[in-house]
């Protein structure tokens, strides 16, 4: 059940990948603008059905996960993007001599589809008390202190904040703002749990015709999991 969908801000919703903390902010608008309107914030016609007016200012609701603060409220998670529940039509593969290729985590080659928020302007906003998984890359990406399977010194339950771009990131040496609360914590790192693509590490010999002395890896993580629960 989420919060609902709302306007999502000109300079960055169609950035959001999903996952990240985000909030409402107040941009100026006059009378209805409508999606024509030079200088202002672009929207749907419903999004100016209401309005704040402070300091005779006339403003309305935008939400955006960068810029954030310490005192940034109500917080939320995003829930767009282009890849998993995105707008995917499938990935380019083959390039100059087929260097362009795609694996579960990363993408050399073209991804076609557009961003779920180009068809309306607006962005699904989660804040239920709940359990979320969040791809890796939609999160703080630090190898050493960011919320990856990298970081040695994170743990199960280990509390979570949020950077000023709005990436989940741990409370103890991550990025986070300064003096911003808690929003959740860490449950696991977990792949993307597919029975029909076999992990390498289940099938790969000790040692390969491929060259390598092993090619058994270990697995390859593609979700951080979060009980996300942020005070209003």
């Amino acid at each position: 059940m989420p919060l609902g969908q709302f306007d999502g801000y000109d300079a960055d919703y169609l950035s959001t990948k999903g996952g990240e903390v985000c909030t409402f902010i107040s941009v100026p608008t006059t009378g209805q603008p409508g999606v024509t309107q030079p200088g202002y914030d672009l929207a749907a016609f419903d999004d100016f059905d209401g309005y704040v007016e402070p300091a005779a200012v006339t403003k309305r609701p935008v939400v955006t996960h960068t810029g954030l603060t310490a005192t940034s409220r109500p917080l939320m998670l995003t829930d767009d993007g282009i890849l998993g529940y995105g707008t995917l039509f499938g990935e380019v593969v083959g390039g100059v001599a087929g260097q362009q290729v795609n694996g579960p985590n990363t993408f050399t080659g073209a991804i076609l589809g557009p961003h779920t928020a180009t068809g309306s302007g607006k962005i699904t906003c989660w804040m239920q008390p709940g359990m979320y998984a969040v791809t890796l890359d939609a999160v703080d990406t630090a190898a050493t202190t960011g919320l990856q399977p990298t970081n040695t010194t994170l743990d199960v339950g280990a509390a979570l904040t949020y950077s000023a771009s709005g990436l989940l990131t741990p409370v103890t040496g991550g990025s986070g703002v300064s003096g911003a609360p808690t929003v959740g914590h860490l449950v696991e790192f977990t792949t993307g749990g597919s029975l029909v693509t076999t992990q390498n590490f289940m099938v790969a010999a000790l040692n390969s015709p491929s060259g390598l002395v092993s090619s058994v890896r270990p697995r390859s993580f593609k979700f951080a999991v979060v009980y996300f629960n942020a005070a209003s």
